[in-house]
């Protein structure tokens, strides 16, 4: 995948949410710009523009100038935070709860297969995001600087202007990439989302691997397979404590990922399975000697 860096834009007012400090409001527990610093882990260097505040992982910080200057001040801020020698640049709100890996590294590619200066989110309605979007940072860089000194500052102006005079490549987003959160409406409906029985288990998971900083992929059938396994044959406890073990088994295996949490969880499982068989066994059917045998 192309190399890039990631400017995420964390300021504003948040007046629809009464002035509170909206990349700190928490989605799944996690606050909302922890959420899109996830989305964009993949970045060589991320810098926030915006007030500093705890994070996630480590970024950097920038600050618009004014402060309060509206989001192309913000970017330009951005712009001139990140590596000098980086050729593309990822722009984010920090309001993107469902925002994924997956949109990001489609963003980052469109852009370096499609030649145009610019691959930016489309919505379900057709309409542009240019706050989901992957720039190369030379023509970024220069229209920025022209609209400075056409308008002779940056602060207030809208984004569209920035837009129109770039080549872009537009990227269709999925049901709830470019989902964003400007009001407390918004927040609800994120909040309720992640509970929904289709996306519930796949949304903590990932919100605990982030917790935790792990970076593996695990099959969660698999696990859940296991568990439900440990469960009815030895006792409900035993499905949290064997998956965990399983867990720390793969560690010490310094396996491949994935593959080591497979091969553990088969052995645990078997070993539920031979547990189950033998308390299902009836005394003096000969069934324990015939495994044996």
């Amino acid at each position: 995948m192309t190399a890039y860096d990631a400017i995420v834009l964390a300021g504003g007012a948040a007046r629809r949410l009464g002035g509170v400090d909206k990349p700190g409001v928490r989605v799944g527990g996690r606050a909302l710009l922890d959420r899109v610093l996830a989305a964009c882990d993949g970045a060589a260097d991320t810098v926030v523009v915006g007030g500093r505040r705890p994070t996630a992982r480590p970024v950097r910080w920038a600050r618009e100038e004014p402060p309060g200057g509206g989001p192309l001040a913000a970017l330009d801020a951005g712009v001139r935070g990140v590596r000098p020698d980086t050729e593309t640049v990822l722009v984010l709100s920090a309001d993107l709860p469902f925002l994924s890996r997956p949109t990001v590294r489609r963003l980052v590619g469109a852009l370096t297969t499609s030649g145009a200066e610019g691959a930016l989110l489309t919505d379900a309605d057709g309409r542009d995001q240019p706050l989901v979007a992957a720039y190369r940072a030379e023509p970024l860089r220069r229209e920025i600087a022209l609209l400075r000194t056409e308008y002779g500052s940056l602060a207030g102006l809208p984004l569209r202007l920035l837009a129109q005079e770039l080549d872009l490549a537009r990227v269709d987003a999925g049901p709830f990439d470019s989902f964003d959160c400007d009001t407390w409406e918004d927040i609800s409906t994120a909040r309720a989302r992640i509970r929904e029985h289709g996306t519930v288990l796949d949304e903590w998971i990932t919100a605990v691997k982030d917790e935790l900083g792990i970076e593996l992929d695990v099959d969660i059938a698999v696990l859940l397979d296991l568990a439900r396994d440990a469960a009815h044959g030895v006792a409900r406890p035993a499905a949290p404590l064997t998956t965990f073990l399983v867990g720390y088994a793969a560690g010490r295996a310094g396996g491949d990922g994935p593959e080591a949490v497979a091969e553990a969880a088969r052995k645990a499982e078997a070993l539920a399975l031979r547990w189950a068989a033998e308390a299902e066994a009836e005394p003096g059917t000969g069934a324990e000697g015939a495994d044996a045998g």
